[in-house]
């Protein structure tokens, strides 16, 4: 079965995130653990995560994803930006402990100048120092585009950060079509030659969830601006050999594209027509 959903809104709590979820027949969500351009969280409701438990049981979702917000940069030159993501994302694996079992997705952050070794020692520190040996969350470095100064553009960036790492068994990948493409992995005619790259460099056993997003820009662009599925440069066909991978297609996939709620049901309905059972 295709583990597939989109990015919703938790300002209405998990409930409502689950009933729209199925409106759409999506079998499961990402989500921003708080405000993405801030730092305020809502409460804790205990009564809605465990009604919402439930709901995911009862309807065999997967593995949901949180998203920390984009301001956290945890290889920032400015050490109390530094904390603040540190702070930010220590409160945000507290939070993930009543959603046992699900996954929590970072922008690895921009090194603003100080050198790409720096900026991977500085996010090896952070890690290092916020995750637990009893924690039930994955937390998932995300692929970047390469924008500006971004560290993690290059699997060869994502695998020093995870070498770095000591509970290596809480930590993972989370690879986004439409960042590959612009950082300029050939998806479109070298998906397989791809694959193989990123399990020589990080390993496949450490992918796991796939951003599912088309791109306004050409391969090598270093742009990242998502497009509709099918409506960009990667193109619905190549999207569709995404999913259809035999390395891939048993990964949840999560929808970012520049869309509504209708958007994504017509998204999702069209991935699962040409997925292959």
């Amino acid at each position: 079965m295709l583990t597939i959903g989109c990015h919703l809104s938790v300002s209405k709590g998990f409930c409502a995130m689950g009933k729209e979820a199925l409106k759409i027949d999506a079998n499961t969500f990402q989500f921003f653990t708080r405000n993405p351009r801030g730092s305020k969280a809502k409460d804790i409701d205990e009564k809605d995560i465990a009604e919402f438990l439930i709901l995911a049981k009862q309807n065999n979702f997967g593995v949901l994803l949180a998203h920390a917000p984009y301001t956290l940069n945890p290889c920032s030159k400015d050490q109390r930006t530094r904390e603040f993501a540190w702070e930010t994302m220590e409160d945000d694996l507290r939070r993930m402990e009543y959603l046992p079992d699900n996954m929590y997705n970072f922008h690895p952050g921009s090194h603003v100048g100080q050198g790409i070794d720096i900026g991977i020692e500085q996010i090896t520190q952070m890690l290092n120092s916020i995750i637990k040996s009893q924690q039930k969350t994955t937390i998932l470095l995300e692929t970047m585009s390469g924008k500006g100064t971004e560290v993690g553009s290059r699997f060869e960036e994502i695998s020093a950060i995870i070498d770095g790492v000591k509970f290596k068994e809480k930590i993972g990948v989370c690879l986004d079509t439409c960042h590959v493409h612009d950082a300029g992995y050939d998806i479109v005619n070298n998906l397989d030659k791809v694959i193989e790259e990123f399990d020589s460099v990080i390993g496949l056993d450490y992918l796991k969830a796939i951003h599912l997003n088309d791109s306004m820009n050409i391969c090598q662009s270093h742009k990242d601006r998502h497009q509709k599925i099918g409506m960009g440069e990667i193109g619905f066909n190549a999207l569709a050999a995404v999913i259809n991978h035999p390395r891939l297609r048993k990964l949840p996939f999560y929808l970012e594209t520049p869309n509504e709620l209708e958007g994504y049901k017509e998204e999702i309905r069209a991935l699962r027509e040409v997925y292959c059972l």
